[in-house]
Parts: C-alpha cells; sequence; structure tokens
C-alpha cells in the first residue's frame, strides 16, 4: 500500500502530481476554488478533492471525508496564501491576513502525518515577512515536529523544469521520523526549446480560437518531450499512468494579437522584453521566466503578462505553458485561457515537487514502485465549468470567490490583446 499524502490549498495539482510522482497516494486535496477544484477531480480521478476552505474544515472531518480512517498519514503539504506581514511587537501569526498559514499549522497538528512541506514565496524569506516563517517554525518545533533547518529556497530549473522559479520549501517530521535533507542539484538543465519544440504551432489551427483542443502531429520530441509525451518511461517517476490520446493538442487556445502587435512581437531580440506590451520574448536555447498567475476574481481579474513565443509572433498557449511548467500532455487545465494560465502560475512545477517529495519518500524507508493499474480520467466537461456552475458542482455558495470589484476606472488591457477568454 502507497503511503498516503494530503494537499492543502491544492489548486489544479502541482504539488499533488508531484507527491504521486514520487510513490505517493493523494488521499485528500483541500481548494476553496471550484474551478480548481474541478481540474483537480479531472486529473486525480482516485483522489477526494474537497471544495472547502481550509479554516473551515477539521482533522477528523478531513479524514472522514477522504476515507482514510486512522491510517497513518505520510506527509500534509501545501503552499498556503499569505501576506507575509507583520508588525513590531505583534505576533505575525496572530494577524488575520495570515490566517491561512495558522491553518496550515493546525491541520498538520490535528493529521499528525509524519512529515510536512510547507511551499511559499522566497520573499518569506527577507524583512518583516520573516516573522511569519519564524513563527511558523516555532509553532511546530513546540509541538513535536523537528524542522529541517536551514531551509532552503529552490529554483525549478535545478531540477529538470525549463523555467527560472525560485519557491521556499519548509520541511518537518514528526518526533521519532529521520529528517529528510534536501534534493541536490541536477547537473543538466532543460531549455525552453527542448519543452515546446515539438508542439505543433497552434496558430496553424482554425479552431483552437474557439475550443482549447485538436487533431495533430507532433514534431520531434527531445528526451524531456518524450516523458511529458509519454512516449519515454521517467525511471524515476511511480505515479499512475493516465489513459489519454497523444495524437490530440489539449490546452491550446490562441490568443488573437493585432497584425501591429504580432510586427512588434517578431522584432523583439530573445530574452528581451518588447517595450510596449511589456512581454517577455523567450530564448529557446535558455530558460523561461517565471510564470505568473495574474489575479483572482476578487482581486480585479487581471491577466499576468504571458512570455512570446520565441519563434511565433504571438504569445504562447496554456499547453506551452505547462510544458514550461514541466507538466505532462495528459494533463489539462480549465480550457478558458485565464483560468487555465492562472491555475498553471499559481502551482508548484510538477518536477520540483517530485524532487522534494522523492526525500520524503527516502526517509520513510519506504521503496516506491508504479502502479499496475492505469487511470482513465474524468469527464472533460469538468473543465468546462462557469464559477457558478462549478461552485453548483461542488453546492458551495456561488460568491465562494467573490466577484470582481469593479472600480471607476478600469485598468486597459495590454494592448495587441483581445480580451475574450
Amino acid at each position: 500500500m502507497r503511503p498516503i499524502g494530503i494537499d492543502l490549498f491544492a489548486g489544479a495539482g502541482g504539488l499533488s502530481l508531484g507527491f504521486e510522482n514520487a510513490g505517493f497516494d493523494i488521499a485528500a486535496a483541500v481548494e476553496i476554488d471550484p474551478i480548481h477544484c474541478a481540474t483537480h477531480e479531472f486529473n486525480f480521478p482516485y483522489c477526494k478533492t474537497i471544495c472547502r476552505s481550509v479554516p473551515d474544515i477539521g482533522g477528523a472531518e478531513l479524514r472522514r471525508m477522504a476515507g482514510i480512517g486512522n491510517r497513518d498519514i505520510a506527509a500534509v503539504f501545501g503552499g498556503a496564501p499569505c501576506q507575509g506581514f507583520s508588525m513590531i511587537g505583534k505576533r505575525a501569526l496572530d494577524d488575520p491576513r495570515n490566517e491561512l498559514v495558522q491553518h496550515f499549522v493546525r491541520i498538520v497538528l490535528e493529521l499528525q502525518p509524519a512529515y510536512f512541506v510547507f511551499e511559499n514565496v522566497k520573499g518569506l524569506t527577507v524583512g518583516k515577512q520573516r516573522q511569519v516563517l519564524d513563527e511558523t517554525i516555532l509553532a511546530f518545533s513546540e509541538t513535536g515536529y523537528r524542522v529541517l533547518l536551514p531551509y532552503e529556497v529552490l529554483n525549478a530549473a535545478d531540477y529538470g523544469v525549463p523555467q527560472n522559479r525560485k519557491r521556499l520549501f519548509l520541511i518537518g517530521a514528526r518526533e521519532g521520523c529521520d529528517l529528510p535533507q534536501y534534493p541536490k542539484s541536477l547537473s543538466e538543465r532543460v531549455a525552453v526549446l527542448d519543452a515546446i519544440g515539438d508542439l505543433p504551432e497552434a496558430d496553424n489551427f482554425p479552431d483552437l480560437l474557439e475550443r482549447d483542443w485538436a487533431e495533430t502531429e507532433f514534431g520531434s520530441p527531445s528526451r524531456f518531450a518524450r516523458r511529458l509525451r509519454g512516449i519515454d518511461n521517467d525511471p524515476g517517476n511511480y505515479g499512475y499512468r493516465r489513459d489519454f490520446d497523444r495524437d490530440i493538442m489539449t490546452s491550446s487556445l490562441r490568443t488573437a494579437h493585432t497584425e501591429k502587435s504580432r510586427r512588434r512581437f517578431s522584432e523583439t531580440e530573445f530574452g528581451k522584453t518588447e517595450p510596449v506590451s511589456r512581454f517577455h520574448k523567450l530564448d529557446p536555447e535558455g530558460l523561461c521566466n517565471t510564470l505568473r498567475a495574474g489575479t483572482a476574481s476578487d482581486r480585479g481579474a487581471f491577466t499576468s503578462p504571458r512570455p512570446i513565443h520565441p519563434y511565433a509572433s504571438r504569445v504562447i498557449t496554456n499547453r506551452e505553458a505547462a510544458r514550461l511548467h514541466s507538466y505532462p500532455d495528459w494533463f489539462r487545465f480549465h480550457v478558458t485561457k485565464w483560468h487555465g494560465f492562472r491555475q498553471i502560475g499559481n502551482s508548484v512545477p510538477p518536477l520540483l515537487a517530485q524532487a522534494v517529495a522523492a526525500q520524503i519518500m527516502a526517509a520513510l524507508g519506504e521503496v516506491p514502485s508504479v502502479p499496475r493499474r492505469k487511470l482513465e480520467l474524468r469527464d472533460p466537461a469538468l473543465l468546462e465549468l462557469s464559477m457558478a456552475q462549478a461552485a453548483t458542482y461542488y453546492d458551495v455558495p456561488h460568491d465562494v470567490i467573490p466577484k470582481r470589484q469593479r472600480s471607476a476606472v478600469t485598468p486597459a488591457p495590454s494592448e495587441g490583446v483581445r480580451t475574450s477568454a
């Protein structure tokens, strides 16, 4: 029986996939956003996806909903959003703006897993924000958990991800469990072209203006792309195999640009920023810049700038972004560009998560193995739900994610990009 993992603040499932690929079964994933829940449920059909706010759920209830009873939980992991705000003389974890970090600690203490992994932005390690991190470490240290110190900020590019992305990982072990180590960097890096060079040109498919998939033939893949396409088996991947059609390119809805924008994009040099849109143009032999998520509907619903494709005069598609984030091709996102790109940009790259999770597995003393059964993905209709439909599906209030608050002056979208979903 595979060790059990619980994902808090799960999003679309980057941490879930990394831990699964390291040999864990994800028993439950807790996420407040019903759109993200539907995507997680589609990609992890064996997992119990719980559409709830972490502060509103207890450890005993989580165990019951996941159907795991009193079984030992190997790892609880998650990236609790926090404001990183503190005031001199006040406890940071008592500040309501850091409530989610406090509840991550609470759930870990209630579930008593052998290990926990707390992931967050590197900015939490410096300045006033560090008070949140220091108090989190103290809270665990005083309640039966040893924390691996010094903590480290890991760059996804050092673990096979073709993207510069630095994230803090705080790892702890229950008393009596061996502390793991942080993963060692790989000797080689993967370039942008290795990740997306075999993908067909999206602009050649008129249907991709109306839907996010097309039947096509792929180009010659790199070693990295062969693994994401499911052609080669990764010897270090112990995840479930998914049943999917390798001749369909998904998550590839096109962006309509003006001809003026296309000219500017084509004239921009590799690795430089286009001066009008401020979009970064990818260097095919280099790394992708950090992919950002943009803001949720309650914070303006603004789209984060997407990189310009190194050869095509357009921004990258969600599938290209997913490749640059190390997601396999069977993994699908919400059909709209805004939700889909936000799910990618908000998530931990699976290969980075897998590197960390593999160290937890080693500390457990477990020998992981590849499951024999192949999983069938859920109904693709889950990826097409509107926020209201997804809320109804999970029986949560339609305003669980507050609607966009429009001000008298709304910032204009980036010039040259139409604002259709």
